[in-house]
């Protein structure tokens, strides 16, 4: 897939969003520290359910498992802000909210990833990654 190699994120942001729209109940995305952590972000807001790292060296791959509540997914949309092309910096000044406080906007600081609510607590900006609600 040529699209997975240009950015890898949107590759993992659109898999996800793909798979719960028609039901599945798992995904796997190929394995990188980034896609990681940015799970497990998304882990601990409540957006997806467990993730697990599985396989060896180079068929490393994360599993999520997905969230539904009242048969509707969890995530209603995701928007990829920063990508390869066209980076898009934030201060901590410039960090609002996504969707009325009801999103989350994930960013790439010197601390490493955190929420915009982490992000302007620690008075810390960075690349804006992407919003997800």
């Amino acid at each position: 897939m040529l699209y997975e190699f240009m950015d890898p994120i949107a590759d993992m942001l659109i898999r996800i969003k793909n798979a719960q729209a028609v039901g599945h109940q798992t995904v796997k995305v190929p394995f990188s520290k980034l896609k990681l952590s940015l799970a497990q972000i998304l882990e601990k807001e409540g957006f997806v359910g467990k993730i697990e790292k599985k396989g060896k060296d180079i068929q490393k791959y994360i599993k999520i498992d997905l969230k539904y509540e009242d048969g509707q997914a969890v995530i209603g949309g995701v928007k990829r802000m920063s990508r390869p092309g066209q980076r898009l910096y934030v201060t901590k000044n410039e960090i609002h909210s996504v969707k009325q406080g009801y999103g989350m906007a994930v960013i790439s600081t010197s601390k490493g990833l955190m929420t915009d609510k982490e992000a302007r607590k620690a008075g810390v900006g960075g690349e804006l990654f992407c919003e997800i609600w």
